[in-house]
């Protein structure tokens, strides 16, 4: 994928003279993110001119197969980055020229950026973002036995940083049970074995019943798609509940789990430290993300699409 992206400082200086840059969102349902919003506040403090632009695939009739000719369009009208998210983070790979080490790993890419010479290269900022987000809400919760629902893109990046911040045992739980073996093995081969292993449906409530911890990577509490992903009395006090869905920041999952008691971690973390890695692979800039995360708080205090 050649030929796209600006191959000079002066090429990217807006008719102000301002650095300027062209990203977008590629997704199903991304109207309501909060994506654009967060990265162009942080664009304008940087005196950058930055245009963020939300692809939602659902009107355009496409599926995450799709994501290739968006890829290619993107590319063909000069932006220098996109960000990927459900359900194109696996499917963007076979349509990249290259991966970083992280995103090879995951098998999951979030974030591509167009280099000088137009390769795209896909990107994991998902992982970073939530063990970041993780050590900053939930610093010293225990975390032996932790249980995973969702083995999709942001499942296997959770995955990856679940472990990498030190949790002894993963168990991975996902409607596709191909697909969470697929994730197991794949991380087994890079953390060990004895630290990861599947349950089916009907396993999952003993799964959850031994488990210090519950982190939650499926689309289910987003406005588009409401509800719990497991029965709520399967939640306890002693159990600790993570979620990466941010919009709305209190999901079903997190109300029922706050009702019983449980220590709890929304998405909102996650969604500012992916955004401020994914700015600084964008732009080459050093994101703030404390502000970040008060631009969040401040963005979801304004109406939907405000």
């Amino acid at each position: 994928m050649r030929g796209s992206a600006r191959e000079s400082q002066e090429s990217r200086e807006s008719q102000d003279g301002r650095e300027s840059y062209l990203v977008g969102l590629i997704g199903s349902g991304v109207g309501p993110s909060l994506s654009p919003a967060l990265h162009q506040r942080e664009a304008d403090r940087h005196g950058l001119r930055y245009l963020y632009r939300t692809i939602d695939i659902d009107p355009l009739g496409l599926g995450p197969d799709g994501v290739g000719r968006l890829v290619r369009a993107a590319a063909a009208l000069g932006f220098d980055g996109l960000n990927i998210t459900h359900p194109c983070k696996q499917a963007v790979i076979e349509h990249l020229d290259g991966l970083s080490e992280d995103a090879a790993q995951l098998g999951a890419v979030n974030t591509v950026v167009f280099e000088a010479d137009g390769r795209a290269i896909g990107h994991n900022t998902d992982w970073s973002g939530f063990a970041r987000s993780f050590a900053r809400g939930l610093p010293d919760v225990p975390t032996g036995e932790v249980v995973l629902l969702g083995a999709g893109g942001a499942g296997a990046a959770v995955a990856h940083a679940l472990l990498t911040v030190g949790a002894d045992r993963l168990t991975l739980a996902d409607t596709d049970q191909e697909r969470a073996e697929a994730l197991a093995e794949a991380l087994a081969g890079r953390f060990g074995a004895t630290r990861v292993r599947t349950v089916a449906p009907d396993g999952l409530p003993a799964a959850v019943g031994g488990a210090d911890g519950l982190v939650h990577a499926t689309p289910t509490g987003m406005a588009a798609h409401p509800g719990l992903p497991l029965p709520a009395e399967l939640l306890r006090r002693d159990l600790w509940v993570a979620e990466v869905v941010y919009r709305p920041l209190r999901t079903a999952l997190l109300t029922a789990a706050r009702a019983a008691g449980c220590r709890t971690l929304d998405g909102g973390g996650m969604a500012v430290f992916q955004a401020a890695d994914a700015f600084r692979l964008f732009t080459g800039r050093e994101p703030d993300a404390e502000r970040m995360l008060a631009d969040l708080s401040d963005l979801l205090k304004l109406p939907a699409g405000g």
